[in-house]
């Protein structure tokens, strides 16, 4: 099968790009066309580092019909691309946030039920098998009913390797719209789809490096979500860990019931020390490898003409609780995401 990487934008292209290379039932083809000029990081450079096939354009890549693509441009511009696949015929795996706005998002998933192809959002975390077991865990009935949930998403600040991460007009926003959607995915899936009936943000600029014009992101928050049920979620996302930290990024969540409290650690360590030859916290991973989970379901469904998830849709109501908290910065007052019913 034909795959298509678009865009080296995003920090997981290149980890998908590997994934997908040493399958060998895949034939893959890369584009990067908006590199910066001379960018060690991006464009030909980047597919020649990584021994993969390479095209000067997107038009040249939608010429060769892939069957799927990944989509992995700068958040604002995934719906163009989104849309030139759909109309190649290609199934698609879009990075996320889905869009930067919603009127994007809806866009997208629209010319794709028009072509008739998948749209999937790019969620690896709620491919974990620690997560599946939570999730049983709350269908056999073992918490009770759920209370509240909390949620924690930290990482180094992205924009160390992506500079356009910390650009509004590219990025939607800072440590909220980058890791927000992962907690809200897992809460989508635990509370089938239930979206907030309220969502209340504060927010800093405190880790923001000084030393830029750009208009300063956020790079760290904190969301309490509200259900009609009487849940109260929170989601902690920051771009906190300092350049030393044994890790990029980690992701917790917290379920409080009223019979049992389950937690899940997507990234737990196998092993934590210290490294003297580095001088540097040592830490092993013992976690699945997520993307490479989510990428087999992907590729799936792109074989088999079913349906991916998590979906386009799955991707818009997460981006709705993002963008009701950014509403929420603005006015200092909780916000109704849209499309609450």
């Amino acid at each position: 099968m034909k795959v298509a990487v678009l865009s080296f934008a995003h920090v997981h292209a290149a980890t998908y790009i590997e994934l997908l290379r040493d399958r060998t039932d895949i034939e893959l083809v890369t584009t990067d066309p908006d590199a910066p000029p001379g960018d060690p990081t991006r464009g030909k450079a980047l597919a020649d580092q990584l021994a993969v096939t390479y095209r000067a354009g997107y038009e040249e890549v939608f010429a060769e019909r892939p069957q799927a693509v990944i989509v992995t441009s700068e958040n604002a511009r995934h719906w163009q691309l989104v849309e030139q696949a759909a109309a190649a015929g290609a199934h698609i795996l879009c990075e996320k946030p889905l869009a930067t706005t919603q009127e994007d998002a809806r866009a997208m998933i629209d010319a794709c039920e028009q072509a008739g192809v998948s749209l999937m959002t790019a969620y690896p975390v709620r491919f974990h098998p620690a997560f599946t077991a939570l999730r049983h865990t709350l269908a056999d009935g073992t918490l009770g009913s759920l209370l509240s949930i909390h949620g924690t998403n930290n990482s180094s600040p992205p924009s160390l390797e992506r500079p356009w991460f910390a650009d509004p007009a590219l990025a939607g926003g800072g440590a909220i719209m980058d890791h927000t959607v992962h907690i809200a995915d897992l809460l989508d899936v635990l509370l089938d789809g239930e979206q907030p009936t309220q969502v209340y943000a504060v927010a800093n600029t405190h880790l923001t490096p000084d030393d830029t014009d750009e208009p300063a992101v956020e790079s760290a928050g904190l969301l309490t979500l509200t259900y009609a049920r009487g849940l109260v979620a929170t989601i902690d996302c920051s771009w906190s860990h300092p350049a030393s930290h044994p890790t990029w990024g980690g992701l917790t969540l917290t379920c409080v019931g009223e019979r049992a409290l389950a937690e899940f650690d997507a990234f737990p360590p196998l092993l934590n020390g210290y490294d003297t030859t580095q001088a540097t916290p040592r830490w092993e991973p013992a976690a699945t490898d997520l993307n490479a989970a989510m990428l087999d379901s992907f590729l799936t469904a792109a074989r088999t003409g079913q349906r991916a998830h998590p979906d386009g849709h799955t991707g818009l109501r997460t981006l709705q609780t993002a963008l009701a908290a950014y509403e929420s910065l603005h006015t200092g007052q909780p916000a109704t995401p849209s499309g609450t019913a």
